[in-house]
Parts: structure tokens; C-alpha cells; sequence
């Protein structure tokens, strides 16, 4: 961890192990910038989470609206979004967005010539397919963003209000929001200078394009928060969807969710007419054979496992088998997405952690 920051790779991190009961290791590192004065990281600090957001807020949005039956998995995504046809795309089911096997692009740089939130979604809408659907995993922003609006059509609120008032909330995970106010930006990691579109130095608003052109609130990225509370949520997860209410006098336990439920976002899905690594939103361990990079969680973690990485720095992995928690967020943006030594250092320190702490807990 202090190698990372070091050698330049980020200056600040948070790291947190955990098992389905406790905590145990909890420890933060560097500072805010490699300035000489800045602010050190404590645990109080939170992070940009980019594409973690889409697990943390987004796959568990969607998997309460799943259990809640307001939602089918099999429904397609033109019966909430009735401008999402042709070409092919009234065959994109919620599964497809969540597989990322829809057909839709990797990306599109929507901050050229996007000022609102209607003009994102007009261009999704109005775009090609790029692949057959259910022939292949594209990993894509696109699919993200559309679950995100799928969870406001279905529940009449706010991707923010419904992810704060049912998971938030619920969990108390106090220092997890989307567009956090002026009063948490001094606990707030900055990301990148932004030299080409915003030309500042982000701290506390969304370093992704996407999720700024639709106001911070996105699908697909935008939430803050830290290594605790993420904690807090992998944990439920972990216990198959049981948690302490935080609220009641005692220990009460209670449900967000029935444990086949977690099963099925969590579990690679199997059945595909090819190779997939792929969850319910969530990623499994990767085969990385093909891939110039080491796999994000190291290659010591079991297969019967969870997780997602972002590309601010930030990474959550579940090892089921094992029952560990490892939770590892930096600003490797700062101060420039340029910048890729994370991808050397990150499966190190989870290799590092898996080794430490199994059969420890």
C-alpha cells in the first residue's frame, strides 16, 4: 500500500478486510495530493467510487425492485423506456443491461455534444447496436445509465432518493451519497485536474463525463463514499442479505433480501452461448489469459466470487469461499488518468490480504 503511493501510483487509499461478522484490518494511507501540506487520509474520508457505483447503488437498486416483483429481469427495457426500439434493441432485457451482453457500444463521449440528462438518454436511445444481443460481453457505461433510469421510471424517484431512503438509509451508511454538498468537500479524495473539458481540479463533484453532463446522478457512476460503509453493504451481501438494524435497541436482525436473490446477482451466470465471467451487475473473477493486465482481484481469490473495480481507483472484491471482504480505494486520477500503475499494485494487495487473513477469521 505505501509502495503504491511511493512510487507515484496514488496518493491516497483507504484499505479494509473484513468477514461476514467483523472487521479485521482497517487502515488508511497517504494523503489527499502529493502536495507537502495536504490533508492525510483518515478513515472518515470518502472516495469517488466511478463504475463501483453501478454494483453499490445501481445492481442493488434493481435487485429490490426484483424482489419487490415490480420488475422482470426477462422484461424489455423498451416496456419502461418506450424510446429504446429499433434496430434491434426492443430484444435488450434488464438481464441484457445487467450481463452487459445488450449490443450497445463500450462507451460514447456524450460530455461533445450532451448539456442535459434527456440529451444522454435521447443518444442512447437513437444508437446502433454494435453486436448481436446475448452473443458477448461488452462491458458498457450505456447499460449502467439505463438500469439507473429504469429504477426512477419504476419507483417515481430519483436514482439518489430511492438508493438514500431504501439502502442508504436502511444500512447507516452515513457517508454514502451521490452530489454531496459543499459541507463534506474537505473529506472528499480530489480526482482528476481536469485539463480538457472542465479545466479544475474535481474534488467532490463526478469525475466521470457522463454522470456530470446528467447532473452527478447516474447509473453508471457518481457516488461518494468509503471503505466503512461499503463494508457495511458487502457484508449484507455476504450474509445472504441479513443485516443488524443499526436503528433498534439490541440486535435486531433483518432482511433486505432473500438469499437466493443475492445468489443470482452475485453468482457468475451460466447458460450464455459463450465464455462469461459476468454476475448480475456484479463481475466474477476474470479469466485473464487473454489480457495484457493481471486480474483486478489477484489471482489467489476463489472462484466463487464478487466484485468491481472504477476507474478512479476504487475496488470492492467478496470472496465467498473464504469469506472475506477486501475493499481497496485510491485516487490513482490524481493528477491525471494518465496514470495506470494501480494495475500492478491492486491484485498485489489482494493477494496480499487473501493470504494474510484466510483461515484468520
Amino acid at each position: 500500500m505505501s509502495g503504491g503511493i511511493s512510487n507515484g501510483s496514488y496518493p491516497g487509499a483507504q484499505l479494509l478486510i473484513g468477514n461476514e461478522n467483523q472487521i479485521l484490518y482497517q487502515k488508511s494511507y497517504g494523503n489527499f495530493t502529493y502536495d507537502e501540506f495536504s490533508s492525510p487520509v483518515t478513515d472518515n474520508s470518502m472516495f469517488d467510487l466511478a463504475s463501483v457505483t453501478k454494483v453499490i447503488a445501481t445492481t442493488t437498486a434493481i435487485m429490490l425492485l426484483y424482489e419487490s416483483k415490480q420488475i422482470d429481469l426477462n422484461d424489455p427495457v423498451s416496456t419502461y423506456i418506450p424510446e429504446f426500439t429499433g434496430d434491434g434493441k426492443e430484444n435488450v432485457t434488464i438481464l441484457n443491461l445487467l450481463l452487459h451482453n445488450s449490443g450497445l457500444k463500450a462507451w460514447i463521449p456524450f460530455y461533445k455534444d450532451c448539456t442535459a440528462k434527456s440529451d444522454v438518454i435521447n443518444k442512447i436511445c437513437s444508437s446502433e447496436l454494435e453486436y448481436i444481443t446475448n452473443t458477448k460481453t461488452v462491458y458498457s457505461d450505456l447499460n449502467a445509465i439505463l438500469l439507473g433510469l429504469i429504477v426512477e421510471k419504476v419507483s417515481g424517484l430519483k436514482l439518489d432518493e430511492f438508493c438514500r431512503d431504501n439502502i442508504f438509509k436502511k444500512l447507516n451508511m452515513q457517508n454514502t451519497m451521490f452530489t454531496p454538498g459543499d459541507q463534506y468537500k474537505s473529506r472528499i479524495l480530489p480526482t482528476e485536474n481536469d485539463t480538457y473539458w472542465r479545466f479544475r481540479t474535481l474534488q467532490g463533484e463526478v469525475h466521470d463525463e457522463a454522470a456530470a453532463v446528467m447532473g452527478g446522478i447516474s447509473g453508471n457512476a457518481g457516488l461518494f463514499s468509503n471503505a466503512g460503509d461499503i463494508y457495511i453493504l458487502m457484508k449484507m451481501l455476504l450474509n445472504e442479505g441479513k443485516y443488524y438494524n443499526p436503528f433498534t435497541r439490541g440486535l435486531k436482525e433483518e432482511k433486505m433480501f432473500e438469499p437466493a436473490t443475492v445468489q443470482l446477482f452475485t453468482g457468475r451466470f451460466n447458460g450464455l452461448s459463450y465464455e462469461n465471467s459476468r454476475a448480475l451487475g456484479w463481475d466474477t473473477k476474470p479469466d485473464g489469459s487473454n489480457s495484457r493486465y493481471r486480474i483486478p482481484c489477484g489471482e489467489l481469490i476463489s472462484e466463487n466470487c464478487f466484485g468491481h473495480t472504477g476507474y478512479t481507483g476504487t475496488s470492492v472484491w467478496c470472496d465467498k469461499d473464504r469469506k472475506l471482504i477486501i475493499i481497496f480505494l485510491t485516487n490513482r486520477v490524481y493528477p491525471s488518468r494518465s496514470n495506470d500503475g494501480i494495475r500492478e499494485i491492486r491484485p498485489e494487495v489482494y493477494n496480499t490480504a487473501i493470504e494474510s487473513f484466510t483461515n484468520q477469521n
